[in-house]
């Protein structure tokens, strides 16, 4: 690999959130976990605690300087998935938004590489101001296919583990492997992701920064 591509992978990273972003993602549902436990299976104590911690969680990203939007919509799907819960009756249901985006997300990324339009090269796109010119170079399109389906495999694999547990009610391991396929999984999957980019790209291209026209 060259020097140049170390770079890319970082910014690709960055620009998903990163290590921070992940785990902050997970505390309110492991706090809906813990609080439902010790108050003796209690969904509005769980959804209680899942959402202080919410608060505190966004308070935090503020101060480190995240957009208030991102703050703000995570702390909306914590609310929205403490009302599901409080409204079926179900502890489970408090990861059913998770779930369901987690099957949204699979079939996304993987319609995205099959019609050639690559969810991994819009975000690169972006964030390099290159907007959709990526597009003009089949070896980068040939590439970010690729290593679009392993961004796919991510969410399949979530599901393949949330879905049975969810219908056989099993909170405590929901929680669980809501934290275990966060930042570590994802931090897997941008390392893969980009040794199949890269992998992919010919020899002489000079990098994603650069726009090669078929």
């Amino acid at each position: 690999m060259t020097e140049q591509a170390t770079p890319e992978r970082e910014s690709l990273a960055a620009i998903l959130g990163g290590r921070n972003g992940a785990i902050d993602a997970s505390l309110p549902p492991l706090a809906f976990v813990i609080g439902w436990l010790a108050a003796g299976s209690s969904i509005a104590w769980g959804s209680a605690a899942a959402i202080a911690v919410a608060v505190a969680v966004g308070a935090v990203r503020l101060v480190r300087g995240d957009k208030a939007r991102a703050v703000v919509v995570s702390l909306a799907a914590v609310i929205v998935a403490a009302l599901i819960a409080l409204h079926t009756g179900r502890a489970q249901d408090f990861f059913l938004i998770q779930v369901l985006s987690n099957v949204a997300s699979a079939l996304l990324w993987l319609t995205s590489a099959v019609v050639r339009w690559p969810l991994l090269g819009v975000v690169v796109g972006l964030l390099l101001g290159q907007k959709t010119r990526w597009r003009r170079d089949p070896d980068l399109v040939r590439a970010y296919s690729r290593a679009s389906l392993v961004w796919s495999l991510q969410y399949v694999l979530r599901v393949a583990v949330y879905l049975p547990l969810w219908w056989a009610g099993e909170l405590v391991a929901l929680g669980v492997s809501r934290t275990v396929l966060t930042w570590p999984l994802q931090a897997l999957t941008i390392a893969a992701s980009g040794w199949v980019l890269y992998r992919t790209l010919p020899r002489d291209h000079p990098g994603l920064r650069v726009v090669r026209s078929g």
